[in-house]
């Protein structure tokens, strides 16, 4: 999968702020005609939103299962509208919501030992998804960063996000995938 560039970027979070817009005031989205050829590859995409510093809504589609442009639009929708964290953003929030537009590389499982999958987490640079006993939880590459955590509680907060108990990564009946993300910010 071949990244985007800075101009792609920008543009990737000009759809992801119209959509956003689009959806708080309950209009349509511009279709993007003369977007580059890259907003028509699948990709896996997030979109975070933030008033004031803190986290507002964040939604995504974490496999490339639509067309870059469509999951950025969809995306953008969800966590202005759906995220269950939050009410629905407001037209009056708009001017202090500031969008980040995550694109994912495809989510590859960690294998061999379960109790060694520590060892492939690099802080920074892997986002976690952990799926197992009916469930799964997912935190973007840039969380564990924020946060200031190292490999083993970024794969406990994975856990917690999953609703499953800390260290439930160790379980070998329990799948953990890492996948990278190409961040842009507003």
């Amino acid at each position: 999968m071949t990244q985007l560039n800075d101009s792609e970027g920008r543009l990737g979070l000009v759809l992801a702020r119209h959509a956003v817009e689009a959806a708080v005031h309950g209009t349509r989205p511009f279709s993007g005609d003369k977007l580059p050829p890259v907003f028509s590859e699948p990709r896996g995409v997030f979109v975070t939103l933030t008033r004031d510093g803190e986290l507002r809504g964040c939604i995504g589609l974490p496999y490339p299962v639509a067309p870059l442009e469509q999951a950025i639009i969809e995306a953008g929708r969800s966590a202005a509208l759906q995220d269950p964290r939050f009410p629905p953003v407001t037209p009056e929030e708009l001017d202090r919501i500031r969008v980040e537009l995550t694109v994912l590389t495809m989510p590859e499982p960690i294998t061999g030992s379960s109790s060694a999958r520590s060892d492939a987490v690099q802080v920074g640079r892997h986002g976690l998804i952990i799926r197992g006993l009916g469930t799964s939880g997912l935190l973007l590459p840039q969380v564990a960063t924020e946060y200031g955590w190292n490999a083993t509680e970024f794969l406990d907060q994975a856990c917690r996000k999953a609703g499953l108990p800390r260290g439930c990564w160790r379980r070998p009946d329990v799948e953990v995938s890492l996948f990278e993300g190409q961040i842009f910010h507003e």
